[in-house]
């Protein structure tokens, strides 16, 4: 990436276009899609917290601590980092979409995560000076796969089957993520979440609706698409943070980022247990997702199970503990090889490539006979 010096929202603009041809993004594919940034609207008081009443921060020098600053910048930040990761991550797909339906569906989260990047940019480069400016910069020269900022985004992506767990999993935490951002004292950064929650909302949409799609079909083993579940669940856990967490006690207490269910909940916020009640809203709203997708899966075959938050977890109490799918603790000695067999392998995939070469593996979009149904929200 060019070393040029960011003075103004412009010149990131440069770079962003320069990210594109960097990663490989056919940007014929956008057509005259024009990026820009959306700012919604918010409530004008602070909702929570010590400032619990104020009117919201408009500009950084409203802020009236340097951490409570030093905090902000950091949330924006990794928002961001995982807008761009996802792009670097499904570019690929664009050569192997299973129909034109699904091409354009690809190419519109593309954008839009794009988009939502450009978004946290704008915050950056045009409220936190020199330091958000090299933040800005930052986020367009990490890679997908190498250096971004959370493990989830760096994990690869392979095929449709990755794709669909990827926004119903993946995108679903985007969903709660940004909803509690939305809650924000700092006013452009609470604006900033209505017009993007709206966008987010069809990525769900094409991760749920693809999934029964593809469960509908029966052409993919039901156990070879539970592996993909393990794959992608216990990292989205992962992304709520670690528990008993004091980084996000601080950020409620700072009212920089509230509960999901802040505009809701009628009980008072567990601050020291702040990521797990998020988390355990999460794994609620999958359990019934997963229901909804069993229920399209004939008698005597199979279910889809949701793996429980002890697997496969690389942060927080149970990380790299040996839990099974299921939950159950098991040896230490025989952990490596429970994995291997229950995560995704290379004859998994191998068997994947045989039953991809014939488009019969996903139901067409205008046979999916009310897949809508399961919402995706």
């Amino acid at each position: 990436m060019s070393l040029v010096k960011i003075a103004t929202f412009d010149d990131w603009v440069d770079l962003f276009r320069e990210w594109q041809r960097e990663i490989g993004y056919d940007v014929k594919l956008l057509g005259d899609y024009r990026f820009e940034a959306k700012l919604g609207e918010t409530i004008p008081e602070v909702e929570f917290g010590d400032y619990s009443g104020q009117r919201k921060w408009e500009r950084l020098t409203d802020i009236p601590d340097q951490r409570i600053q030093d905090a902000l910048l950091h949330l924006i930040t990794y928002q961001g980092d995982t807008e761009f990761a996802s792009v670097e991550q499904q570019r690929h797909l664009t050569e192997t979409a299973p129909s034109d339906y699904d091409l354009q569906s690809l190419v519109r989260i593309n954008r839009e995560e794009m988009r939502h990047g450009f978004q946290m940019c704008y915050l950056l480069v045009n409220h936190f000076g020199s330091a958000g400016r090299t933040e800005a910069r930052k986020l367009l020269e990490r890679r997908a796969g190498k250096n971004r900022l959370l493990g989830a985004f760096n994990l690869p992506v392979e095929h449709w089957l990755d794709f669909f767990c990827y926004t119903q999993f993946m995108d679903r935490d985007g969903k709660y993520q940004l909803t509690m951002l939305s809650y924000s004292a700092f006013a452009p950064l609470a604006r900033s979440m209505g017009p993007m929650l709206k966008e987010e909302f069809y990525h769900l949409l094409t991760g749920n609706t693809g999934l029964m799609r593809i469960v509908k079909a029966g052409k993919i083993p039901i156990p070879i698409i539970q592996k993909y579940f393990n794959k992608w669940v216990p990292s989205c856990y992962d992304l709520f943070g670690t528990d008993h967490s004091s980084t996000a006690q601080w950020a409620y207490v700072w009212g920089l980022k509230g509960r999901y269910d802040e505009g809701s909940s009628p009980q008072p916020a567990p601050k020291d247990r702040l990521n797990e009640a998020a988390r355990g809203l999460y794994r609620q709203e999958l359990e019934g997702l997963t229901a909804a997708l069993n229920r399209l899966i004939p008698e005597g075959r199979p279910k889809l199970v949701l793996p429980d938050e002890r697997f496969n977890r690389k942060l927080g109490t149970h990380a790299g503990k040996p839990y099974s799918v299921t939950g159950e603790p098991l040896g230490e000695e025989r952990y490596a090889a429970y994995l291997a067999d229950v995560l995704p392998s290379p004859e998994d995939e191998r068997i994947l490539r045989e039953i991809f070469k014939d488009n019969d593996w996903i139901v067409p979009i205008e046979e999916r006979s009310q897949a809508v149904a399961g919402n995706g929200q």
